[in-house]
């Protein structure tokens, strides 16, 4: 039984899903801009609210059709101490009806139109993480057990859903199918009727005979319109098939600093940071495995929750979590189909003697398996472990770090670390 779903919801002030859909297509460059100016004003808490939105004048502006003077009339224009008959008076410019600028613009025509609107929750983000991916995913193989799909075109089958009905190639299917059936009746036909002309034509021609031929053309004629014009045979729809593509498997390690060295004003960029990183991967990446670790002087791999809300403190040993996270990678993600990703947040606190080690660690054992590393200093001052980090990015393209001292400069450090690339790796 075939069923049909009418979407006739509305959204807000009368305005339908569809509408709303391509304005935001249309103006989709305005509107992501505007997203980008309302990110600064609001902490990362509330960024999953949706926001006014307003677009320039100039941006929203449609042609029209104005009726505009010309040809030649007669007018009158009294006290008229300008013109004289013959004259060609000048258009006025923008082929309006007048020059003025109208009620409200400003003089430089840059001023904002009342036009103000709302995006949803869902459609603030879709634009904030627009233009932000995974640096340098590629994609493996064939997953047995949650495979991508992808739909392509396979021909023409005799059944199938009515919405996929062909209707030219059923068409053509017909005309083939009474072509075939009727060939024979109508070349006999033809003759027939040939026949009886001639026979009608002929005085000595009996009745009898006259009546048989009749008779035979009539029949014939019949059998002709007994062939259906369109046969449910006929039916042609058009075939499509899924086969399975390659597909992305991620894992995105978060390794975060939790001791006494990390304040609470420290810890809560760090979670900040963590938490945009969080929202951005669980948006994109539907097949990303998210692995939480949490370190001082020891490491552990740890929940969402207990990540995000945990408080602990003590020494600073960086070299555990990456010990850590290398032992969970070749336990785990050792296969050629994983992408291989880390995020570490640390304010720089680190014993002089194990900073070193991290860096072994990196340029040895984790960067070799990544696909890309990023590290954020919420400190401003320049400690040990960054000037052994200064010295991996060097050496390793994949490896990006920044500094992140203020809540507002979290963003433009999170989008400079995953912006899209031009480059395929």
């Amino acid at each position: 039984m075939l069923h049909q779903v009418i979407d006739r919801r509305l959204s807000g002030k009368n305005k339908s899903i569809g509408n709303r859909e391509r304005f935001l297509r249309r103006y989709r460059d305005q509107i992501r801009e505007a997203v980008r100016k309302a990110v600064g004003d609001r902490s990362i808490h509330n960024i999953e609210e949706g926001t006014d939105i307003t677009l320039p004048r100039r941006d929203v502006s449609e042609p029209v059709f104005q009726h505009a003077p010309g040809g030649t009339r007669e007018m009158v224009h009294p006290g008229n101490q300008e013109y004289v008959r013959g004259d060609r008076i000048p258009r006025p410019q923008g082929g309006g009806g007048g020059g003025g600028s109208g009620s409200g613009a400003s003089p430089d025509g840059q001023g904002e139109d009342d036009f103000v609107f709302r995006i949803t929750r869902e459609e603030f983000m879709n634009y904030f993480f627009d233009d932000l991916a995974l640096p340098r995913l590629i994609r493996t193989q064939l997953l047995a057990d949650i495979p991508e799909w992808k739909t392509r075109r396979a021909g023409f089958v005799s059944e199938g859903n009515p919405t996929s009905l062909h209707v030219v190639r059923s068409m053509r299917v017909a005309l083939g199918r009474r072509i075939a059936m009727g060939g024979d009746a109508r070349i006999e036909l033809r003759r027939l009727e040939e026949v009886l002309r001639q026979m009608q034509q002929d005085a000595s021609t009996s009745p009898s005979e006259l009546a048989a031929v009749k008779a035979e053309v009539e029949e014939l004629r019949q059998r002709l319109k007994r062939v259906p014009f369109l046969d449910p045979f006929d039916l042609r729809y058009r075939n499509r098939v899924r086969e399975p593509m390659p597909t992305s498997k991620a894992a995105m390690f978060c390794l975060m600093d939790v001791s006494g060295s990390m304040d609470e004003a420290r810890k809560d960029l760090a979670k900040r940071f963590f938490i945009l990183l969080y929202l951005f991967l669980s948006r994109h990446y539907q097949q990303t495995d998210v692995i939480f670790i949490r370190h001082h002087t020891q490491a552990a791999e740890v929940s969402e929750d207990e990540f995000f809300h945990a408080t602990e403190s003590g020494g600073t040993v960086v070299s555990s979590a990456l010990t850590l996270m290398n032992d969970i990678v070749r336990q785990r993600y050792m296969g050629s189909e994983w992408n291989i990703y880390g995020a570490q947040a640390s304010d720089g606190d680190n014993w002089q003697q194990d900073s070193s080690k991290c860096r072994e660690l990196l340029e040895d054992k984790l960067l070799p398996l990544c696909r890309y590393y990023a590290y954020v200093q919420v400190a401003d001052e320049d400690q040990n472990l960054w000037e052994e980090y200064t010295r991996v990015r060097d050496a390793n393209p994949h490896f990006a770090m920044q500094k992140i001292v203020t809540p507002a400069q979290i963003f433009p450090v999170f989008r400079d670390l995953f912006k899209k690339s031009t480059t395929t790796a």
